[in-house]
């Protein structure tokens, strides 16, 4: 007897929600880590950016 498939259950956004394409640029709506490098975004928090890879934080003022 074989299982049934689960459905694919995916929280959140998906990666391509990040980029924002105006008249043929494409701009991103996060900012990138300064350690890291362009590619990894930082996580936006009531009160601080930070990076997952890193761990590098900036906070707000």
């Amino acid at each position: 007897m074989a299982a049934a498939k689960k459905a694919d259950t995916k929280k959140g956004r998906t990666r391509g929600a990040y980029f924002n394409v105006v008249g043929g640029k494409v701009t991103t709506g996060k900012k990138y880590c300064p350690r890291c490098g362009p590619g990894i975004m930082m996580a936006d928090h009531k009160d601080r950016t930070t990076c997952g890879k890193c761990g590098y934080t900036e906070f707000k003022k």
